[in-house]
């Protein structure tokens, strides 16, 4: 794909749902639009960009979606279908959610919406010493809506107690690779919503007048703009570098980056949007909510960090992340 071409598919990929969501369309709705693109064939065509395209996307509109579905389960080698969901580690958590071995199978995560339609349910977990990979049907599941600060994400607490169903066998690096893709791709839709905070900071910056001109005018105010700009731009290169040279760490890195961006957005757009940044009726509140659930799938910002300074401690090395 050339450059002309990707650009093309981002402007109809990024218009499509965006009109979608514009016409009020749900979870569900705006998944037809992605299958109406032609998603699955994109991601198995191009994952790189299809990935970054499509999620990008759905920050920039504060959609709702399940493609992350699909993500997961292609990095897992399994083949990714609308009717199949993936259970997803608990929140903070990047552990495989489950218990696989032989007999009932048990475990407990999260999950998009798609799991309330899905006639299957993917849950990899625990077999043994190994991991493995079962396929039960969704009538072996429990879906709990989950509140909190994003209701409107279509995000599900789930619970499998005596699920039984096809067994896959997994690479040994295959839930490894999950979790990588998973965070690139929960990076590239912290990175969309970012965006357009910033782009709501910045047209209140114009349009709001004080003192007899626009506050945008003000050095602590362009000040906290171009911050924030640098934070997202430093996002989408970590992200880039992440793609290039694909890994756990890269991935990790990648996502702690996100969870870091998304604070600094918050932070300094919520003090430029001042009181209206405070309420409902300004729509800078969607994007602080969703940033703030997306945060924490596949481990938080503060947790992954952690976990990648033991590793340094642990090998006493540092290493070569990407070729320069």
């Amino acid at each position: 794909m050339d450059a002309a071409e990707r650009q093309l598919l981002e402007e109809t990929v990024r218009d499509a749902i965006t009109d979608a969501v514009v016409s009020g369309a749900d979870a569900p709705a705006v998944d037809k639009v992605l299958t109406d693109l032609g998603w699955l064939e994109m991601l198995d065509a191009e994952p790189r960009d299809a990935t970054a395209i499509v999620f990008t996307a759905l920050g920039i509109a504060n959609a709702a979606a399940s493609p992350l579905d699909d993500v997961v389960a292609t990095a897992l080698d399994v083949t990714p279908r609308p009717d199949l969901a993936v259970l997803l580690p608990a929140y903070g958590s990047w552990d495989a959610p489950g218990r696989v071995e032989r007999g009932p199978v048990s475990a407990a995560g999260i999950a998009t919406h798609r799991v309330t339609t899905a006639s299957e349910v993917l849950v990899v977990g625990a077999a043994g010493s190994d991991l493995g990979a079962v396929v039960v049907p969704s009538a072996a599941i429990d879906a709990t809506p989950a509140r909190g600060a994003d209701p409107d994400g279509g995000w599900h607490t789930v619970v499998v107690e005596s699920g039984t169903g096809a067994e896959y066998s997994l690479a040994p690096d295959a839930w490894r690779d999950a979790v990588a893709a998973g965070r690139r791709a929960v990076g590239h839709q912290i990175a969309g919503a970012s965006r357009t905070a910033l782009d709501l900071a910045r047209t209140h910056a114009v349009e709001r007048e004080q003192f007899g001109r626009p506050v945008a005018k003000f050095q602590a105010v362009r000040h906290r703009l171009a911050e924030t700009l640098v934070a997202i731009e430093a996002l989408e290169a970590t992200l880039s570098a992440a793609w290039d040279e694909p890994g756990p760490i890269t991935a990790a890195l990648a996502s702690a980056q996100a969870g870091r961006t998304a604070r600094i957005v918050a932070t300094h757009c919520q003090q430029v949007l001042a009181g209206i940044g405070f309420t409902t009726d300004h729509p800078f509140h969607r994007y602080l909510k969703r940033t703030m659930a997306l945060e924490g799938l596949f481990g938080t910002t503060d947790e992954i960090v952690l976990d990648l300074g033991r590793l340094l401690l642990e090998t006493r090395t540092v290493p070569r992340l990407i070729e320069l």
